[in-house]
């Protein structure tokens, strides 16, 4: 909800906690621009089934019946029609080395149509707009398949196609199709079915692989992503993605780890990877995906590279590490290589030649935790030497990022044991916090060296048991307004943060791992829910500075906590980001506001985000639809001295802009004479 208001100075005074008065200086502060633009973004990796289920917008489940030690293959997902008998089989020739199973349908002692259905993942929506599909068929048959998607609680059928059979005796074939409703369905409580005519083959059995089905995508990319997800994120105004994640790189155990090759070229040969996250994942967002998404995005990316540590603890000796050394490079070399170079030729093979624009990688992922001491003593020892050495002097334009901070192991003793870091080198911070915890971690970059925060979240509330029990089962607004308050931090410290990042970033509400994620979603795109949490860091993104500005104050850090900039890119705006945390009996903050040099009258909108409803554990639930979050935006007109006057509640977040372009022609406003 979004409102303009004119503030009335004696009712924002009534109860007030003490003033404070903010004077931002002119000029003195650190250019954000030293790595490349200070931004917001966020990490990606396939939990939750975020990326598989997810924003990959594939709407079959356990299409090509991959499996690995941790996940057998099975018909899941399947069942049969008109009394079809359903099994896995591994036929000769396969439909690939990477996809040796496939689906076995067999008439049994009925007549007419016979095939499976697919529930999807956790139902498909289906709307009156076109479906893109596939399937592979071994086996002889002559006719017709038809491809139907109907409803899971009635008899409705609300669209099929016929597919003319290509299928033959000792070969896989591909059968495409279009296929757009003639209406929508009342639920997401849907399947997708193939159905054919028995007596069309030689004994009644057919078998079946590769069997796909997308919706329109995002900015109409094959093999793309799910609209109303990625849009989400764009409306969010992003700067960064990290991916392919943090656990998902390193895999369960040596030899299982995300392997980037396997996830690129066409969907026949990709094995899919062994998931961290409870369940085999399709690869079919793949390395080649992921470059599309922060290209579609206009977004700049951090990609981690598989450094030689496995979630069980396991890692490469020295002796056995060159391989994977090798492979890293290689992987740059695919994603920023010429058409001339052997992986770039590869990706002009793929559809892009142009090289993709790569700033920074990043060596592993939190080998600190994973296996400590011995698998963080053997990156400090030789991992991340030896990869740093080989890839900053291969591409020494490339940000490199260590898998840790400076904190880490442990604060207490990461003097001693914590990693010698390159004057070159970024760490990457990960405080997943209480809100009180990350209030207190207000200044934590005020005197270290550059960090990105690579994943950051208020996940428990204050007072809990760390890790213990359940986190939340969303993100809550005292969480929300904890999180603003470290993100003013780090973008006080943007000479040194160049970015900071929200984790995990997505949700799917029927089956996750974790529960604190910026959007919550199911088949049904009405359950898209944008938490509280999206329109803190939203705000914040949509008023980015390029260069960060001294401020004095007549009060302390707390309750009230801000940072202030200037962003030449819209003209010199002028920014001040604030927000109140635990003021003393739940009262309000009157503000001032004072930019050197502003003139009076100076415009500027102010924007503050607030929770009416009082409860700090309030959260957007995707059941009720209600939005908790209420946006009030005003006009100020500046003072004597180019002061701005506000007053700010208990847990709210705001932000001062100058740059009033967005604002509604003649909105109502204060004038502070």
């Amino acid at each position: 909800m979004a409102a303009f208001k004119t503030l009335a100075v004696a009712a924002a005074l009534l109860g007030a906690a003490q003033a404070v008065d903010v004077n931002v200086r002119a000029n003195g502060g650190n250019v954000t621009g030293k790595f490349d633009k200070f931004g917001y973004g966020f990490l990606h990796e396939d939990i939750n089934n975020s990326g598989d289920g997810g924003i990959y917008a594939e709407l079959i489940q356990n299409r090509a019946f991959q499996y690995s030690p941790s996940y057998p293959v099975s018909t899941a997902h399947y069942s049969p029609i008109n009394g079809a008998s359903l099994g896995i089989e591994f036929v000769s020739p396969p439909l690939s080395s990477a996809l040796p199973a496939s689906l076995r349908v067999s008439a049994t002692n009925t007549t007419g149509q016979v095939g499976f259905q697919n529930e999807g993942y956790w139902g498909i929506d289906v709307r009156v707009q076109k479906y893109t599909g596939s399937f592979w068929t071994k086996g002889a048959y002559k006719g017709e398949f038809t491809a139907w998607l109907k409803s899971n609680l009635t008899t409705d059928v609300f669209g099929r196609v016929q597919v003319q059979s290509k299928s033959v005796a000792d070969a896989w074939t591909e059968h495409k199709f279009e296929l757009t409703p003639s209406v929508a369905a009342p639920s997401s409580n849907n399947t997708f079915a193939v159905t054919f005519d028995p007596a069309g083959t030689s004994n009644g059995t057919l078998d079946f692989n590769l069997i796909s089905l997308f919706p329109p995508t995002y900015k109409g990319r094959a093999n793309g992503l799910r609209i109303d997800i990625a849009e989400a994120l764009e409306e969010m105004n992003p700067t960064y993605l990290r991916f392919p994640g943090g656990n998902m790189l390193e895999g369960l155990r040596l030899g299982a780890e995300w392997d980037w090759k396997d996830s690129i070229g066409p969907l026949r040969e990709r094995p899919g990877f062994e998931g961290v996250w409870g369940y085999q994942q399709t690869h079919g967002l793949g390395l080649i995906e992921y470059l599309e998404w922060a290209e579609d995005m206009g977004l700049h990316f951090a990609v981690g590279l598989y450094a030689g540590l496995a979630l069980n603890g396991n890692y490469t000796t020295e002796a056995e590490l060159q391989p994977y050394i090798q492979d890293a490079l290689n992987e740059i070399e695919f994603i920023i290589g010429p058409v001339t170079s052997t992986w770039g030729a590869r990706r002009a093979e793929l559809g892009h030649p142009e090289p993709f624009e790569l700033n920074y990688v990043e060596l592993g992922n939190e080998d600190w935790l994973a296996g400590f001491p011995g698998g963080w003593e053997s990156y400090k020892a030789y991992r991340f030497p030896l990869m740093y050495e080989a890839v900053s002097k291969a591409y020494p334009d490339i940000q490199i990022i260590a898998s840790s901070a400076s904190s880490d192991p442990n604060p207490e003793t990461a003097a001693t044991d914590g990693l010698d870091f390159p004057a070159d080198v970024l760490g990457d911070y990960h405080p997943y916090r209480e809100p009180d915890q990350l209030v207190d971690e207000f200044d934590r970059f005020d005197n270290d060296f550059g960090h990105i925060v690579g994943e950051v979240a208020a996940v428990h509330v204050n007072g809990g048991i760390e890790w213990l029990g359940l986190l939340n089962p969303y993100p809550w607004w005292i969480g929300a307004v904890g999180e603003s308050v470290s993100l003013i931090g780090y973008e006080r410290n943007s000479d040194r943060i160049p970015m900071v990042l929200y984790a995990p970033v997505l949700k799917n509400i029927n089956r996750f791992q974790w529960s604190i994620t910026l959007i919550q979603f199911a088949a049904d795109p009405a359950l898209t829910t944008r938490a509280v949490t999206w329109y803190v860091w939203s705000l914040f993104a949509h008023h980015p500075i390029t260069h960060t500005l001294p401020t004095t104050s007549t009060s302390d850090y707390g309750p009230l906590y801000w940072g202030a900039g200037r962003d030449d890119d819209r003209g010199g705006a002028l920014v001040w980001k604030g927000a109140v945390f635990n003021t003393t009996n739940s009262s309000s903050v009157p503000v001032t506001v004072n930019f050197q040099g502003v003139r009076r009258g100076t415009k500027a909108k102010l924007t503050v985000l607030t929770n009416p409803g009082g409860d700090p554990f309030a959260y957007n639930d995707p059941f009720t639809g209600v939005n908790i979050v209420k946006t009030t935006e005003t006009e100020l007109v500046a003072g004597p001295r180019g002061g701005f006057k506000f007053s700010l509640p208990e847990l709210s977040v705001a932000v001062l802009d100058t740059d009033v372009a967005a604002v509604s022609k003649d909105p109502p406003h204060h004038y502070w004479g």
